[in-house]
């Protein structure tokens, strides 16, 4: 994921706010410790989810191949998320899903297929160990690595109400 979200961040439209932002000073690191800060907590609460889903698939008393699979579900799917919600710390996810970029659901598309393929087709899913999902464990997966990184855009919120200065 890392060099798909490169590719797509190197291809986003300036935000509105970027002239009302003051320069950053020649001293400054490209991470700013507000910005190294945030991407531990994204990682934290990533992996956070992730051992959620592993502890629950194993609480189930699931096999080794399906709660591999679950987990990979669960860090595919808070990866395609964490995408979405980093286009911009700002601007929330509902206006940022409309900036002009065909590369986010190109990049994407290909990121769930070949996931599914993974998962759903038997030589790569015996290659890999996985074991093939069924609706309710997809669904369960996925949705626990959305709610791992969907926090952020309620960090996003508090900034957006706040008064500019």
């Amino acid at each position: 994921m890392g060099p798909t979200c490169s590719i797509i961040y190197e291809n986003e439209p300036i935000e509105k706010n970027t002239m009302l932002q003051k320069p950053r000073p020649f001293s400054t690191t490209f991470f700013s410790g507000k910005e190294l800060t945030t991407s531990i907590l994204q990682g934290l609460m990533i992996t956070a989810g992730t051992l959620f889903t592993y502890q629950l698939a194993v609480h189930q008393g699931y096999g080794e191949h399906l709660t591999r699979s679950m987990v990979f579900t669960c860090l595919i799917s808070a990866n395609v998320l964490l995408t979405l919600v980093n286009r911009s710390f700002y601007y929330s996810l509902l206006t940022t899903i409309k900036y002009k970029n065909n590369l986010v659901v190109l990049i994407i598309m290909i990121t769930i297929l070949i996931s599914g393929a993974i998962l759903y087709i038997k030589p790569l899913t015996a290659f890999f160990e996985f074991q093939p999902l069924n609706l309710i464990q997809l669904c369960l997966s996925t949705c626990i690595g959305f709610l791992s990184v969907i926090w952020y855009e309620f960090v996003k919120w508090g900034k957006r109400r706040q008064p500019t200065s």
